[in-house]
């Protein structure tokens, strides 16, 4: 039977429907990112911007189609996690904007959303690249477009959307040829397998096989995990600080002696272990206070997914700050804070790297990096506690900086300066060069300036075997992750992170600044700035402690 509209009961549906199919294979769309480190995110951050659309439209009492609009286009927008999310987020906002007014949809208002979405997109990209999600979605816009041209008012939308799904599968397997680093890995552009798998899905529930919600995991079911720390219990009593769990991904069942030998390695790194062996996998719980050589020892077993590291003391000191401010509120109003001229906000992992930032007087701290892109709503909610003139802003990482500039365009009453920081240590030197004499514009002339001086290593080790940068990489081996590429592989830290510093080396460099992790201890960092400092000796070398999971050491040298 033809299908020639859509209401906005269906719309309503396949949205959740492909919702819900992008979270059912979101660690499969990681899994496809170029860097075989342990913190591909493209599919987890796709799934929590899209879930927490679905969050406001499940919450409506309405069915008009311009209200499913507004929920999915305002819940999407401060969802937004990652350059991913936040192109999804406008991708979404361009749609729901060409349909907000309208009862029904036919196939030529899908081809005039699909163009909106993808001008709204590639205007919210500031240099937009070719080979990833943006020219999925254009492919797909061009091929609707072409469509709908040809069709009559009675055409069938399920023929429509299957062959521009085609064309979109067309358009991404085409992706490798257009970025030669996807063609290196052997792999797609994740953001835009992650939009195919939200359009089948959507296709699925007008097919009248919608896909259900079937596992709902701690990290996309928004505020729905229960707490991991008693807060009734200090702080310093957290005997080990770190939650992690992951996945083993096996060949074949591990003998009943490994087995036993993984649980006893683990017994002697933390407690509250759980270890669930299955014939691929490997499912793994434990608090331990070394999640870095927790995962490192795991990945010699095979290739780790589904990795999540949460630091509970720093949780656990939240709730209790939570806990206060609800008990005094009940019982005396709060004073409003004094306006000020200069505020700060910038991301980090790591106590050591919270401290910091705190020490150098930044007003709020969003834990956030590599391995957990903070939301545009994070940013919106921090910038809301601070009352003050002008806010800069430190993503720390090339990934949030669109959610950052997202919640400065979604910000009226403050002055919202992004300073474009890719790693923490271009934040740390950021807010070094901030001099409250200066005008905010002349701040960010300087921020800007300086931070283009520091240049990043960050070393963790490879979760798969693969080939990047000429370099071929073994599931296990230590890499160096540059600024602009890999810059060392091998089998030693100290090692890698020598060698890292030697590829990044110039002849004004000064100062060479060592930020020790999870699973590197500052002896062996010491070493390191020892052997740097024989190697480089008009160079001054700092070791401090940032306190990171995932990567034994960040490394800058300006």
């Amino acid at each position: 039977m033809s299908v020639n509209y859509i209401d906005s009961g269906m719309f309503k549906k396949m949205f959740i429907s492909g919702a819900y199919n992008l979270e059912a294979k979101k660690e499969w769309i990681n899994e496809l990112n170029v860097f075989p480190v342990p913190d591909g995110d493209t599919g987890t951050n796709m799934t929590l911007t899209i879930l927490s659309a679905v969050k406001e439209v499940e919450a409506l009492k309405s069915d008009e189609m311009a209200d499913i609009a507004k929920a999915i286009s305002h819940g999407s927008l401060r969802g937004a996690r990652g350059n991913s999310g936040v192109i999804l987020s406008q991708l979404l906002r361009g749609l729901t904007r060409e349909i907000q007014s309208h009862e029904f949809i036919d196939t030529r208002l899908i081809a005039s959303a699909f163009e909106r979405a993808v001008e709204t997109a590639y205007k919210a990209v500031m240099k937009p690249k070719e080979g990833t999600i943006l020219t999925v979605a254009k492919g797909m816009a061009k091929k609707a477009a072409t469509l709908a041209k040809h069709a009559n008012e009675e055409a069938d939308i399920e023929e429509f959307l299957i062959r521009v799904i085609e064309e979109g599968n067309r358009v991404l397997d085409l992706t490798p040829e257009l970025l030669p680093v996807l063609k290196e890995a052997g792999v797609v552009d994740s953001g835009g397998q992650g939009l195919m798998v939200a359009l089948e899905g959507a296709l699925m529930a007008l097919q009248g096989k919608p896909v259900a919600r079937t596992n709902v995991s701690e990290e996309t079911s928004a505020n729905s995990a229960a707490p991991k720390v008693d807060v009734n219990r200090p702080t310093e009593e957290i005997k080990f600080g770190y939650c992690t769990e992951f996945i083993i991904n096996i060949d074949k069942p591990l003998p009943d002696s490994e087995i036993a030998d993984l649980q006893k390695f683990l017994d002697s790194m933390g407690d509250s272990i759980v270890l669930v062996p299955d014939d691929d996998l490997i499912k793994i719980h434990v608090h331990t206070n070394d999640p870095g050589t927790v995962l490192h020892r795991a990945v010699g077993y095979g290739e780790l997914s589904r990795i999540k590291i949460d630091n509970m003391r720093e949780e656990h000191r939240e709730m209790l700050h939570l806990q206060e401010t609800q008990n005094s509120s009940k019982t005396e109003t709060k004073e409003p804070q004094e306006r000020k001229k200069y505020g700060f906000i910038t991301v980090a992992a790591g106590d050591g790297f919270n401290n910091l930032f705190k020490d150098m007087e930044v007003d709020v701290v969003i834990s956030g990096g590599q391995t957990m892109n903070p939301s545009t709503d994070d940013f919106i909610k921090a910038i809301e506690e601070i009352n003050a003139d002008y806010i800069f802003v430190y993503p720390n990482n090339k990934n949030i900086i669109m959610a950052a500039n997202q919640a400065r365009d979604l910000t009226e009453d403050k002055t919202i300066i992004v300073i474009p920081t890719k790693t923490v240590t271009q934040g740390i030197t950021a807010m070094i060069n901030f001099a409250p004499e200066y005008s905010a514009e002349e701040n960010a002339e300087i921020m800007n300036d300086c931070i283009s001086a520091v240049s990043t290593s960050q070393v963790t080790y490879a979760i798969r075997d693969t080939k990047i940068d000429d370099f071929e990489i073994s599931n296990g081996d230590i890499m160096a992750v540059g600024d602009n590429g890999l810059l060392a592989v091998g089998k030693d830290i100290t090692t890698v992170a020598f060698d890292s510093v030697k590829a990044m080396m110039h002849d004004s460099a000064e100062l060479i600044s060592i930020y020790y992790g999870e699973g590197y201890t500052e002896e062996q960092a010491s070493e390191l700035a020892n052997k740097i400092e024989s190697e480089y000796p008009n160079c001054s070398v700092d070791v401090q402690y940032g306190g990171q999971p995932v990567y034994y050491c960040v490394i800058s040298v300006e």
